[in-house]
This record gives structure tokens, sequence and C-alpha cells, in this order.
């Protein structure tokens, strides 16, 4: 399931619908963003995100479709938020589950890493300077680079 919204979101109540009634769930893995309130030496008084309506949720659908092709997954989610939001604030929500633990990690970890470099999200960071768009980092491309190479086995 995939969700790009402006309201936060309630981690409790989002995992407890995604698991609910489904007992094969063995491991649940979870990744949630928060707005920081640094950037290198820069304070950040605001971040606003934006995104390209439709293409985005589109995009989100295939990398969690393609999550769901490498693991054995029970269940995923993703929610990303769109809007003005200050620093503590909640920004993304990534959970896989599985009957497996490692499956739901590698899951997890691939669906922030492909939707950090793949799906049209924008950052505008306010700062005393100024508010500047924010360049893509190439340490999160390097992440996406080992999800490149074929899937190990997911058995424990």
């Amino acid at each position: 399931m995939i969700r790009v919204q402006e309201a936060d979101f309630d981690l409790g109540a989002e995992l407890a619908k995604l698991t609910a009634g489904n007992n094969k769930i063995g491991g649940l893995a979870v990744f949630v963003g928060l707005v920081r309130d640094r950037a290198g030496d820069k304070a950040i008084g605001a971040m606003t995100l934006e995104h390209y309506p439709g293409m985005t949720e589109k995009m989100l659908a295939r990398i969690e479709a393609e999550a769901n092709q490498r693991w054995p997954l029970d269940a995923s989610l993703i929610i990303h938020r769109v809007g003005r939001l200050e620093p503590g604030e909640q920004i993304v929500l990534v959970a896989a589950a599985s009957a497996h633990r490692q499956a739901a990690f590698d899951a997890c970890q691939f669906l922030i890493d492909w939707l950090k470099t793949k799906a049209p999200f924008w950052k505008l960071e306010e700062t005393g300077a100024g508010a500047k768009w924010v360049d893509a980092r190439d340490s999160d491309t390097q992440a996406t680079e080992r999800w490149r190479a074929p899937k190990k086995d997911m058995a424990e």
C-alpha cells in the first residue's frame, strides 16, 4: 500500500492496520524518516516537500512491486508526506512484513533506498541564509547500487 499525503501519520495505528489478522508475519521491519534541524553546519527551520501527483504514486507502486518480487512479503507500506514540515516531524514511513526477519529487513532497506533515488520528490530547505533546493546525494545513489545485484536466498 502506498500513500502520499500532507497529514501526519500515527505509526502505531499504521503498523497495526498493516499486520491485522495476518499471523503468517514473523518479522516487521520499519523505517521512519524525520526532518532534521541541521544540514551540515546550517540550521534548518523547515523543509517543504513537493511531488508530481500521479507520477509519484506510480513510481512508488513500481518500487513496492519490485520489493514484492524480490522478497516473500506478506505486507508492505510506504507513506510519504508532502508540504511544509518542521524539524522533528515525520516525513516517511516504510514497512515490510514477512514470515522471516531477513526478508523484512532487506525489503525495508531496499524500499527506502530506491524511494530516495527513484521517486519524484523535491525538497526545499529553509535556513537562515534563505531557501535552497536540496540536491541528490551521492551516498543515496551508491546505496541503490547494491540492490542491482541478484537477490540472495531469503530462507532463514
